[in-house]
């Protein structure tokens, strides 16, 4: 099957012009102005732009969330994704109960996303529970085609949480490997005490939720982590980051030459702590994430940070937990809200409205940061993230001329509430192409279940490369 997408202004990283890309296969065979090539299939994408397929590195798909043994929104609603222009996920595999690294990755490709997932998927292996079998099981990485590990600070008392000691030794495991070590920083110990406070004076509704993980417990940890990892010269990548005092930790160890890259989440750019403060449970309750929503001037500061190359990527963080059943077990108490929020379906279009369309951020960025760069760090570059002869087919054609408003009923996500919904949005995904075959068309899902694929990371991803 041969497809000529014709006449669009083609946009990557790095450059941008008005042309042709035939794709052949699954593949991209040739990329040009005015390819006058035979195709079974011309789409003509005049007026509109063709981009590569979006790469979101941070999701969280079938997880347990931590309510009795129920999980997160599962693979098979990956068809939102598709359908708001990403067509490869990063996603994080958690060791299931008693389960180690490894087994946990396999059952995940093998069991949990198999013959549902709608786009094409890569993994990061995710410490949930500190067993001795891990440090050898990091060494075996790279026959699995796993290029990066991540550890969580916060939430003490729970497995989810990794001592400085076994973050040390599992940043000396990794430098070896190849592995880069992603790391959810927040002193675990301070938000700890301050949260059972607040439960202990009666301040128990979701604005207690930021109230009690304050900018200097981001910072603190953010820190603590760069000179943890300076100490084994390991690469850092910091997720989520939110504030100003974190970037500041951030700017500083970059200026001393230590490879330590961050990602903000596209709810972090464009929506503030005041959310919390609706007197609605249900309304208050869908934007409990960690770490907690900040400032307006921390908004600004992200946005600058991305445009300075500070910061590397716009992922969402993806965690799909309905209102009305799981975050109900907070209602009493935010402290037991099950925090995350969905996002990956709209992560493509909020950045274009906020970004691009409202000029905060040029074309160009807009590819680094939703594409390139995400699959640059992990490994999976130039196959995914970029439009030339030999990557993959993963295109998008995004008209820049749509006006509308984000609706849950538009591109169902799996769950109950969009964080975005009624938000104006400029510029919509119209087509996709997922491996050279069409799975979005007139901004509808046409594609299959389960036509997702495991993409191999290589070892040493980018942030080996350079310092500085």
């Amino acid at each position: 099957m041969r497809i000529l997408v014709k006449g669009g202004t083609i946009v990557t990283a790095s450059e941008e012009f008005q042309g042709d890309v035939l794709v052949e296969g699954e593949t991209i065979r040739a990329v040009g102005q005015h390819l006058d090539l035979p195709a079974d299939q011309v789409i003509d994408a005049a007026g509109k732009y063709v981009l590569p397929g979006g790469v979101d590195q941070h999701t969280h798909f079938s997880a347990l969330c931590n309510v009795g043994d129920q999980d997160t929104a599962g693979y098979e609603t990956t068809d939102a994704v598709v359908v708001g222009g990403t067509t490869t996920i990063v996603d994080y595999a958690p060791q299931d109960p008693k389960t180690g690294l490894l087994d946990s990755i396999d059952y995940r490709i093998n069991v949990r996303a198999k013959d549902k997932a709608c786009v094409d998927f890569a993994l990061h292996g995710m410490v949930t529970e500190i067993m001795d079998s891990m440090f050898d099981e990091i060494a075996q990485f790279p026959q699995k085609g796993i290029s990066s590990i991540k550890i969580f600070m916060a939430y003490n008392g729970s497995p989810l949480h990794v001592d400085d000691g076994t973050f040390f030794r599992i940043l000396e495991c990794s430098r070896k490997a190849g592995v880069t070590v992603f790391v959810h920083a927040e002193n675990g110990e301070i938000l700890d005490f301050l949260r059972r406070q607040c439960v202990k004076n009666g301040q128990t509704t979701p604005h207690y939720h930021y109230v009690s993980r304050p900018p200097f417990t981001e910072a603190e940890a953010v820190r603590r982590a760069i000179y943890l990892a300076g100490q084994t010269d390991t690469p850092l990548y910091i997720a989520h980051m939110t504030c100003r005092p974190a970037l500041e930790a951030l700017l500083q160890a970059k200026g001393t030459g230590q490879r330590v890259y961050g990602e903000t989440c596209t709810h972090y750019l464009t929506t503030t702590k005041e959310a919390l403060d609706n007197p609605d449970f249900n309304e208050a309750a869908k934007f409990v994430c960690s770490p907690a929503l900040r400032d307006q001037e921390d908004c600004d500061a992200l946005w600058a940070a991305l445009n300075s190359g500070l910061l590397n990527a716009v992922v969402s963080d993806h965690c799909g937990i309905d209102v009305a059943n799981l975050k109900q077990v907070g209602r009493n108490d935010f402290t037991q809200i099950p925090n995350g929020a969905p996002g990956a379906a709209d992560r493509m279009h909020v950045i274009w409205t906020e970004g691009v369309a409202k000029g905060r951020i040029s074309r160009q960025k807009f590819v680094e940061i939703t594409a390139a760069q995400p699959a640059k760090i992990n490994g999976i570059y130039p196959r995914k993230g970029h439009i030339a002869v030999g990557c993959d087919a993963d295109l998008v054609i995004l008209d820049p001329d749509y006006r509308g408003v984000i609706r849950l009923e538009d591109n169902p996500n799996g769950v109950d509430y969009n964080i975005y919904e009624g938000r104006e949005q400029l510029g919509r995904v119209e087509t996709v192409l997922l491996r050279g075959r069409v799975v979005v068309r007139d901004a509808q899902f046409v594609g299959k279940y389960g036509q997702g694929q495991f993409i191999p990371a290589k070892m040493y991803g980018s942030c080996y490369e350079n310092r500085a």
